[in-house]
């Protein structure tokens, strides 16, 4: 008998109002997810239209900055979510929407939209690291929110816009992009400290030699050249990895200057209990 899955999705859109104009609602109809987060929202769920705010059959939920066309993640789901928490209890880091938390039965999805390193530009037009201490205060608020529950073996993803190239094979000019936020020695260190955790990167995890991006500059040319960066993840508890089936990077799916990426879990990941 074939085994049931689940397929969970994350997507940095870009703009939620911009991509419905290019097709998103039509691209989540056909995605067979049961799960789709979304970062960079960029609107209020009232300036939403209600097709796009709560589409037919589909629980949703958002989260907004403070800040007018900023930030902010959301997510709908086939499941009925037990539950959804959208702040991690730091007022400098909530303003900014970047945390929503749900729980699916026994499996919990977090979707974050971490933030960017790049600060304000030098005096030579380039893009300083002065939000690289920021950046990484948000990683490690929500590993330490995390972390107690990592501990006793509860199923967790953490998905998003995480911001950071991993390793050399996770972006296509590893040499030049050294001092470049997103790939500097201390953020990749933060990564590194998640899986020594027991956090498991599910894509490098079951293809760990695949060279494949999930974020493109908008300067012309450079997606079809495929000169990227593999910035979106989805990691794993080690309570959920043997619920792991499948992972994978949709670089095909366009009208974003990210591509969603995903994974595929046996269904008993929500309904078998521990």
């Amino acid at each position: 008998m074939r085994e049931r899955t689940i397929g969970i999705l994350s997507w940095n859109v870009n703009g939620l109002r911009a991509i419905a104009r290019v097709g998103f609602l039509p691209w989540l109809r056909g995605s067979k997810a049961s799960f789709v987060g979304i970062q960079e929202v960029r609107a209020r769920p009232e300036q939403l239209e209600p097709e796009l705010r709560r589409p037919r059959g589909w629980h949703t939920g958002f989260v907004s900055a403070h800040k007018a066309g900023y930030s902010g993640v959301g997510f709908y789901s086939k499941l009925r979510p037990d539950l959804h928490l959208t702040e991690l209890g730091r007022p400098e880091l909530d303003r900014e929407a970047r945390f929503s938390e749900v729980r699916l039965g026994a499996l919990t999805i977090v979707n974050a939209y971490f933030p960017n390193g790049n600060g304000t530009p030098t005096a030579d037009g380039k893009r300083s690291n002065d939000r690289i201490p920021f950046k990484l205060d948000f990683y490690r608020a929500l590993f330490d929110h995390l972390a107690p529950r990592v501990h006793a073996g509860e199923r967790i993803l953490v998905m998003g816009d995480f911001n950071t190239a991993h390793r050399e094979i996770d972006l296509a000019r590893p040499k030049e992009n050294k001092r470049t936020s997103g790939f500097t020695e201390i953020e990749r260190e933060e990564l590194d400290r998640w899986l020594r955790a027991g956090w498991v990167d599910t894509f490098r995890h079951l293809y760990p030699t695949r060279a494949v991006y999930s974020w493109w500059s908008q300067r012309q040319g450079v997606r079809a050249r495929n000169v990227g960066w593999r910035l979106d993840l989805v990691l794993a508890s080690p309570g959920a990895l043997p619920f792991l089936r499948d992972a994978s990077i949709h670089t095909e799916v366009m009208g974003s200057d990210h591509c969603p990426v995903g994974v595929r879990l046996s269904r008993e990941v929500v309904t078998l209990r521990p």
